[in-house]
């Protein structure tokens, strides 16, 4: 009984130990949030320009993402995640700064896109320093043992404030415009800045000789490219579902965002475990599986309520993809590069959303808005496709595992 009692107590300061850090996920990824469902139309219908541009201003912000996203890890593994993160909370404060300046100008639209094109590449930034060094400093903290849990609550961060920014952001630039949407995040990245400012740093101890971020890029470069376009889905829903509903003449665009980012918190936080009981390239498989079934009821819905119900399961499915997988490509790799494991790993799902933006909207241009799902969910089967083909090789031996 006492030892059980100890285990609960145990898991319990693990859990608010990670969340201590998961904290900083969550104030970069409200700022993104807050943006996510304002820019598209308001670079649609208040500057003029086309979707395919929206679509392309949007995913900008996922090159610099991609960019940094190994050097953060890099930061991570020398010298601890606290700089990192600290960085990025100071690129997404300039990042509001920048986005109030781009909605005063909107009467000059060329230069208004202009500032949004530095402001997305200014969040991309931030969200590179921030994006595996909040979990990075949670496992430093809580030992590796707990790396799936670190990574499932991470992205429970992620995309629960996703979840929460994308209709408040909206609610804001309905009643008070688009400069308290920007403003509100100069707050959040100012904020961020100050709590990371009084964490205590932390840094591997590992006597483990670094390997070259090359090398360890293309130990985790199989499990990333299941991860790529497993995040399509995600990425055609995010970008490109106001737009959606909007030809279609649908309500709720934000709603169906927000049911996606909860069904996804909801199964990370009651299927997590699922990774250790069954291995991660299992719960990756029926994961991408059950993704691509729900960007399938996406592509044949014909009522916003059949679209909710295919964004919940294609959210549920994507919820475990990204901790499945990365458990067990950090597996291949020693301590000392568990920064630059995750932050090489991580750059796979940069690139997944950078790229959403202009494939898919090439994807509308030339066949309709109708087929963008379906398009989705033929990269995201052969996610599945691959993973099933990773498992297979693993058994056979031919990729190694620890």
């Amino acid at each position: 009984m006492q030892a059980a009692q100890n285990a609960g107590v145990s898991l319990s300061k693990v859990r608010s130990t990670i969340a201590e850090f998961v904290a900083f996920t969550f104030i970069g990824y409200f700022t993104i949030g807050l943006a996510l469902a304002v820019l598209p139309f308001f670079i649609y219908h208040d500057l003029g320009f086309s979707t395919m541009t929206a679509g392309v201003v949007i995913s900008l912000q996922y090159i610099t993402t991609f960019l940094f996203r190994g050097y953060a890890g890099s930061i991570v593994d020398k010298k601890g995640p606290k700089p990192a993160v600290i960085m990025g909370m100071i690129g997404f404060a300039v990042s509001g700064a920048l986005l109030v300046v781009a909605y005063l100008c909107k009467g000059i639209p060329a230069l208004s896109l202009s500032l949004l094109i530095v402001t997305r590449l200014t969040t991309g930034f931030a969200e590179g320093m921030i994006g595996a060094s909040p979990i990075n400093w949670a496992i430093l903290a809580v030992g590796d043992e707990h790396t799936s849990k670190a990574i499932s609550y991470n992205g429970i961060g992620s995309y629960g404030a996703l979840a929460i920014g994308a209709p408040f952001g909206a609610i804001l630039h309905h009643n008070f415009g688009m400069s308290a949407m920007a403003g509100l995040i100069m707050i959040c990245g100012i904020v961020g800045y100050y709590y990371a400012r009084g964490k205590t740093p932390l840094k591997s101890t590992s006597t483990a000789p670094r390997q070259p971020f090359i090398d360890v890029f293309k130990t985790v470069t199989p499990f990333g490219v299941c991860l790529a376009l497993g995040g399509l889905g995600f990425g055609t829903i995010s970008t490109f579902i106001t737009l959606y509903y909007s030809q279609l003449g649908w309500q709720g665009a934000v709603m169906c965002l927000s049911t996606f980012s909860i069904s996804f918190i909801l199964g990370r936080l009651f299927f997590e475990d699922y990774i250790n009981r069954y291995g991660g390239m299992k719960t990756a498989i029926f994961c991408l599986l059950t993704e691509a079934i729900g960007l399938a009821i996406l592509w044949q819905a014909y009522s916003p309520h059949i679209a909710l119900v295919g964004a919940c399961i294609a959210g549920f499915g994507f919820s475990l993809v990204f901790p499945a997988l990365g458990v067990e490509a950090v597996k291949l790799v020693p301590a000392s590069n568990k920064g630059a494991a995750l932050g090489g790993y991580g750059l796979f799902i940069d690139l997944s959303l950078g790229i959403t933006g202009p494939l898919v909207g090439l994807v509308e241009s030339t066949f309709g808005m109708g087929h963008i799902f379906m398009f989705s969910m033929v990269l995201v089967f052969t996610g599945f496709i691959i993973a099933v083909l990773i498992n297979y090789w693993q058994h056979k031996g031919e990729i190694p595992v620890r």
